[in-house]
């Protein structure tokens, strides 16, 4: 059986254009299975597994939260953290718009917008994350300290356990 060839999306794109190491992955996506799908697929702990979430706050500013895959983002703690007064999801359509990804495959390299980063501080202690490479199925492995230096992210303690 042939391997499958890994797509070349725009966040794959900006990752070669940085100059960044990265691993290439690809699994059976499953509408609605999330993290823990993609965490079983890879063999991986779905801590590591990192989902971007497209974000907005009350005047509908678009912004990226980067969260470990076993944990929720607490809006309120964001909201206060970042000095808005509310901080919701995303509709789809309007995350699709945002980001240029369809949700289930959103990637925080290679956004259509440029949008605030936010990434949950733990995440850079990490040796090794997977996120989203820009396709449903499809992550990339990467070293935190890595997509730190691409992003810029602004660093926050707005997780939640379960």
């Amino acid at each position: 059986m042939a391997k499958e060839k890994a797509p070349v999306t725009a966040a794959v794109r900006q990752l070669r254009a940085a100059g960044i190491d990265f691993t290439e992955h690809l699994y059976q996506y499953e509408a609605k299975g999330g993290t823990a799908v993609s965490a079983r697929e890879l063999g991986v702990d779905e801590h590591a597994v990192v989902k971007t979430l497209i974000m907005e706050d009350e005047r509908k500013n678009p912004l990226i939260m980067l969260m470990h895959g076993d944990c929720q983002v607490s809006t309120k703690e964001l909201a206060r953290v970042i000095g808005v007064k509310l901080v919701t999801p995303c509709a789809p359509d309007a995350a699709n718009r945002h980001s240029g990804y369809l949700v289930g495959g959103t990637s925080p390299f290679g956004t259509r917008k440029s949008m605030p980063v936010y990434l949950e501080e733990s995440i850079t202690a990490l040796p090794k994350i997977y996120l989203n490479g820009g396709k449903r199925g499809f992550l990339v492995g990467i070293e935190p300290a890595a997509m730190v230096r691409l992003l810029q992210p602004v660093l926050v303690k707005v997780g939640i356990k379960g």
